[in-house]
């Protein structure tokens, strides 16, 4: 997709300004993208003096909980308001039961870095040139007079640090490390920060994920590798879901991989899927059959239980895929 032309930005800016009472949101399963855009952008609009009611469905993740205004975040909100702004989503339906609030607004605002034809605003900042959410964010801030202090530039740089992997994606270019060095002159503690929001395990989210790759199975002559965490994992060392969230992406950094698929069991026997894709094929695709969504490289769904026979049918799902072809991963 081309980069956001200046006219569509001017349309969000001024439906912004028109409005008084303004929802941001999150996907569900949120991760640092989606979190730190969210705080960034329901921050700056308070700044122009908006009422901001921020919302994640399942909350947020424990490593971003230190993140300002993270305590304000809900995980419900059914009224409708003004503008209803929903940030890194792919799909309405990933917006979870927030979706309901979406329906009850009068005009919808969708910023996304990733261009996955599951268009459904009434405006659209969508950007595949850029590496994060966080970038278009940083964008609109800008241009709404918004002037990006501390606090607001802890919460865009989690967003970049967590979706390029701490720099180490394709997605990176040289507009990002512009945007990183704006933001660290805020007085960022760039070490320690990068530490808390991305690097830093607790012992058993380290276990956890140690268990993950020693689980790892590769199948398609080497394109596809995929792990499997049960509820009895968890239970034995005490972790969470949450701790597992870098997984799919860890597996990813296998040399030959296209394809890494990581199924986690939760309490009622659902299976969340997270797939990851280097870029040879398209894991939103997949996903979409599954009843889930995400971006052409990110991608994830839940399945209702169904065990090992629906962890095949995924695997089968992408097998299909990739005979269906596609270029030679990079090194």
């Amino acid at each position: 997709m081309k980069p956001i032309l200046a006219r569509d930005l001017e349309k969000a800016t001024e439906c912004i300004q028109r409005s008084r009472k303004v929802l941001v949101a999150s996907h569900i399963n949120p991760d640092g993208d989606t979190i730190g855009s969210l705080l960034a952008l329901g921050l700056g609009l308070e700044r122009l003096n908006k009422e901001v009611i921020m919302v994640s469905q399942d909350g947020v993740p424990e490593r971003y909980k230190s993140l300002p205004g993270a305590d304000r975040v809900l995980t419900s909100y059914e009224e409708g308001v003004d503008l209803a702004i929903s940030v890194d989503c792919g799909a309405l339906e990933l917006l979870g039961t927030t979706q309901k609030a979406f329906a009850r607004s009068k005009k919808i605002l969708q910023i996304d870095h990733h261009d996955v034809g599951n268009r459904f605003g009434d405006y659209l900042l969508i950007d595949s040139s850029l590496a994060a959410a966080g970038e278009e964010v940083y964008h609109l801030l800008n241009a709404l007079g918004v002037e990006i202090d501390l606090t607001i530039a802890k919460c865009l740089l989690t967003s970049l640090v967590v979706e390029t992997s701490s720099f180490r994606l394709p997605n990176v270019t040289d507009r990002t490390f512009h945007m990183c060095a704006e933001l660290l002159n805020k007085g960022v503690d760039f070490s320690n920060f990068v530490q808390e929001v991305f690097w830093k395990k607790d012992v058993t989210a380290f276990r956890l994920f140690g268990l993950s790759l020693s689980r790892v199975i590769l199948d398609c002559e080497g394109r596809l590798a995929w792990s499997v965490l049960r509820q009895e994992d968890f239970a034995e060392l005490g972790g969470k879901e949450s701790d597992v969230d870098d997984v799919a992406d860890a597996i990813r950094t296998i040399e030959g991989v296209w394809v890494t698929a990581f199924f986690r069991e939760q309490e009622d026997g659902t299976l969340r899927v997270s797939l990851r894709s280097r870029g040879e094929i398209d894991v939103a695709t997949i996903a979409q059959k599954f009843g889930g969504g995400g971006h052409y490289d990110t991608a994830g769904c839940k399945i209702e239980k169904g065990g090992d026979r629906a962890i095949a049918m995924v695997l089968s799902e992408v097998a299909s895929q990739l005979k269906k072809g596609g270029s030679v991963p990079s090194s």
